[in-house]
């Protein structure tokens, strides 16, 4: 064979070889999975490239090399932040462009347990999302945001349900309240806004006397008893003196209220002012909620701790009674603080 042919074939086949090797790279990058399991990341705003890249375990990846060269056509300016996942069975080149898209996975935030004050709130929504919580306080405090969905910052609490939604990580606090609208709105149904109307409330109301039965207890079943005090009194025009909302006089600081707090010079005092607070002193959850608008039909208008010390409490029609109930549980209460306990 000549040498030109013999050097036509060589090169040939250096082609062949560099067009199986290519080829074989491609595949391998965009084709072949290179994820063993899923890996959620978070990405922060001004995070790098290499950071990214070294964020993802070895422990995830069948082939680091592949993941690093498709990694490496990215810039820092390319990557979008967020909470993605990279899912098990996924190539390689599936990383840089779910990044540079901003294909985000949603992340849940679970709203629930003692709201009281704003920076709860703003603690909550902060720990799970990219906003910071000053960002969130502001937002319980703007006005004309508020003003929006037909609230404000003296009745902001009413808006919330608590619930898990699912959100993006890099949500603004516009799109959590917008969140929060629909399912206030969803749980105001024609229904329940009759049973709101039953017992004279409009919706926020309902919502005041609800943050009023929420801080009174942590016992669940007893949530409708407690509602039918407060609604017996407010239907009778007597005060409703309830403590809890004296307690938010003073920014839930106080260890024990005392005669002297009951003095305090707020709107938000039961205890001076008739009628209902400006607003909620919590955020209500749902069983609170239902149970001022289902609340249980009693001749009751005084309620306090049980002797038991089991966390219910003893319900009376009568200022006698009460205050008899009220003599029994501060001696079982003398007595176990005399026993130490």
């Amino acid at each position: 064979m000549k040498k030109w042919a013999l050097a036509l074939l060589f090169a040939a086949l250096v082609a062949v070889v560099v067009a199986g090797a290519v080829g074989g790279r491609w595949y391998g990058d965009n084709r072949k999975p290179n994820f063993t399991s899923n890996h959620e990341m978070f990405i922060y705003p001004g995070m790098s490239v290499s950071k990214v890249v070294e964020s993802i375990p070895d422990s995830v990846v069948s082939r680091r090399r592949s993941l690093e060269r498709v990694m490496s056509e990215l810039s820092d300016e390319d990557l979008k932040p967020g909470h993605y996942v990279i899912e098990k069975g996924k190539p390689s080149v599936y990383v840089p462009r779910m990044l540079k898209a901003g294909w985000q996975t949603p992340v849940n935030l679970t709203l629930s347990g003692t709201m009281r004050q704003k920076s709860a709130i703003a603690r909550k929504i902060s720990r799970q999302m990219m906003m910071d919580s000053t960002t969130v306080a502001e937002a319980l405090e703007d006005k004309a945001l508020l003003s929006s969905y037909g609230f404000s910052p003296d009745d902001v609490f009413s808006l919330f349900i608590p619930d898990t939604y699912q959100v993006y990580w890099t949500d603004s606090m516009k799109e959590v309240l917008d969140k929060q609208k629909a399912a206030y709105d969803a749980f105001w149904t024609a229904d329940n806004l009759k049973l709101a109307s039953a017992q004279g409330l409009s919706p926020k109301e309902v919502s005041v006397v609800a943050s009023i039965v929420k801080s009174e207890s942590n016992h669940e079943p007893e949530y409708p008893s407690i509602a039918g005090v407060y609604l017996n009194r407010l239907h009778q025009g007597m005060r409703l003196q309830a403590d809890p909302t004296v307690a938010f006089c003073y920014g839930y600081t106080l260890n024990r209220i005392l005669y002297k707090h009951l003095e305090v010079d707020s709107p938000y005092n039961t205890y001076l002012h008739e009628g209902l607070p400006p607003g909620p002193i919590c955020v209500p959850d749902k069983a609170s909620l239902n149970a001022v608008l289902n609340p249980d039909r009693h001749g009751y208008l005084y309620f306090c701790a049980s002797a038991a010390m089991d966390g219910t409490h003893k319900f009376a029609t009568s200022l006698s009674e009460h205050s008899r109930n009220a003599c029994e549980f501060q001696r079982a209460l003398d007595l176990r603080r005399f026993a130490g306990k």
